[in-house]
């Protein structure tokens, strides 16, 4: 699959709004909530342009259930995919055009936590953003056929901001109260 990474598009928020109303009638009451996570969340950085959502859902095992449904809505059922606890979709719009990223979680994980602080750490951070932004489109030159070398290159930089992010996170959490 070839690694693209683009300018960011207004129209990606348009697109996960449009997606998550049809995400919310198929997962019906198991949801709580979904939020829109990834690259193409934070606003004016590069990214591939796919859509990442994250679900927050009251039983992860009712979610197997509603995978017949996410895939009459056009999505793959993968499972927990690698990651235990998750039940992860993707949809595709053409057989090497990944569009969109389904993460589900049962409340209270803390893979939630995580993914939230990243993204709201980069979206108050323009700077760590910017540094984000720059090294996906170096990586994306350098592994343009290579998705693995790809994601290994970001690892590190999304650990060590992941990090930050939990503390910044906690940091606010303990001036709020």
């Amino acid at each position: 699959m070839k690694v693209e990474v683009v300018p960011p598009n207004p129209r990606w928020v348009e697109e996960f709004e449009t997606e998550s109303q049809q995400i919310a009638l198929v997962m019906a009451e198991n949801m709580i909530t979904i939020h829109h996570i990834g690259s193409t969340a934070i606003p004016g950085i590069y990214a591939k342009p796919v859509i990442d959502f994250l679900i927050e859902v009251k039983d992860i095992g009712k979610t197997d259930d509603q995978s017949v449904a996410m895939v009459a809505i056009g999505y793959e059922a993968m499972g927990e995919f690698g990651l235990p606890g998750r039940r992860y979709f993707r949809k595709n719009s053409s057989p090497d055009m990944r569009t969109h990223h389904v993460h589900t979680y049962e409340v209270g994980s803390s893979e939630i936590t995580r993914h939230l602080a990243f993204r709201d750490y980069m979206i108050s951070h323009p700077d760590a953003a910017r540094q984000y932004s720059e090294l996906k489109r170096e990586l994306a030159k350098k592994y343009s056929q290579d998705i693995e070398g790809y994601m290994d290159g970001k690892d590190e930089f999304i650990k060590v901001m992941e990090k930050k992010a939990l503390e910044w996170q906690a940091l606010l959490a303990s001036a709020h109260h």
